[in-house]
């Protein structure tokens, strides 16, 4: 029957699997309430994360607001943009978000500027936020995700494996049905279904291990995070420069704001996100039939920008790595013991 999704080699099957619902004559459509869902408990997670590292959690609740904001439109942009042969003959559904089209990429980009524009306003070491928020930002996209199951949307091609996923054909957009689907037709009560990857599956799967990975980074930084701030709020307490020079010999090891990230290794949590996520999205990206296309290329844009921020995190990882050691033995002496 419509409105029903199996999972046939696990034994699943889920009926009456809606797209939206009403509340006193508005529709609200499940991928809105997903979504609404997987935000704000991202920004709980990184105000939590916030607390148990020693930074002030207002800073995360606030910068978390204006992120989510800047996120949604850039998201939006960004879809349209890369899907703008539509849209340009369809105008009025630029601002339909109901049948979903948010691009995650966007999404990152437009938290990252907010990131480094309100953390310049409000004097935050933006390495340290964009290690903070990444926490936040992989949850809500493994959440966020399922919001593309009630859509039926974002899922691959034809397949025959353990997580295979049948889907009514009534149900999914035209475009996005492949010869090889249509070859694969199952018909089961009356109702066709198509069997195909569940790369919203994969995805979620996938950013819940990364999560696994960025918690136990963060948690295993937190004394030094925690003992970083503790000195940069004595530094900014010291207002007067008598006072900063009289406090040198006992301080002497308190950086600036902007100083902190420089060879500590802030900024690193956020690079493995990019690197772990790069990996896992290039790979799911091959598999799906709705892909954003880049101009001219034919290329999907979402599978290039993963490759090249997967490689470019990568390397400054390494570079960051490199220095850190030089910076630590500066004469590339070593220390023994008896």
């Amino acid at each position: 029957m419509e409105g029903t999704i199996r999972f046939p080699h696990l034994g699943i099957t889920l009926t009456h699997v809606i797209k939206s619902f009403q509340v006193g004559g508005l529709e609200i459509a499940c991928y809105g309430v997903v979504l609404s869902v997987a935000m704000m408990t991202g920004l709980w997670l990184v105000m939590r994360v916030a607390r148990a590292t020693g930074q002030k959690e207002e800073d995360y609740f606030d910068l978390g607001i204006v992120a989510i904001l800047v996120a949604l439109v850039c998201a939006r942009i960004y879809y349209v943009v890369f899907s703008w042969d539509y849209y340009s003959t369809h105008l009025t559904e630029i601002v339909n978000l109901r049948k979903g089209g948010l691009a995650i990429y966007g999404g990152v980009i437009g938290g990252v500027l907010s990131v480094l524009v309100f953390g310049h306003i409000r004097k935050l070491n933006y390495r340290l936020a964009l290690d903070t928020m990444s926490v936040g930002l992989v949850w809500g996209q493994a959440l966020g995700r399922w919001g593309n199951f009630f859509n039926r949307e974002a899922f691959g091609d034809y397949t025959d494996n353990l997580f295979a996923m049948q889907l009514p054909l009534s149900d999914v957009r035209a475009s996005e049905i492949t010869d090889a689907m249509r070859a694969h037709l199952e018909t089961i009560d009356g109702v066709e279904y198509i069997q195909v990857h569940p790369t919203f599956l994969y995805e979620s799967l996938w950013n819940l291990g990364v999560l696994a990975i960025l918690l136990f980074l963060t948690f295993s930084r937190r004394k030094k995070w925690k003992s970083r701030m503790d000195t940069l709020q004595k530094e900014a307490s010291c207002q007067e420069t008598f006072c900063r020079e009289n406090a040198s010999s006992e301080a002497s090891g308190i950086r600036t704001h902007k100083e902190a990230g420089s060879g500590s290794g802030e900024g690193d949590i956020f690079l493995t996100y990019l690197l772990l996520y790069g990996v896992g999205r290039f790979w799911i990206e091959g598999l799906r039939t709705d892909q954003l296309i880049l101009f001219g290329t034919g290329l999907p844009v979402s599978q290039v920008l993963s490759a090249i921020l997967a490689v470019v995190s990568l390397i400054l990882l390494i570079i960051g790595k490199l220095r850190r050691t030089k910076e630590n033995d500066p004469k590339g002496t070593i220390n023994e013991t008896d």
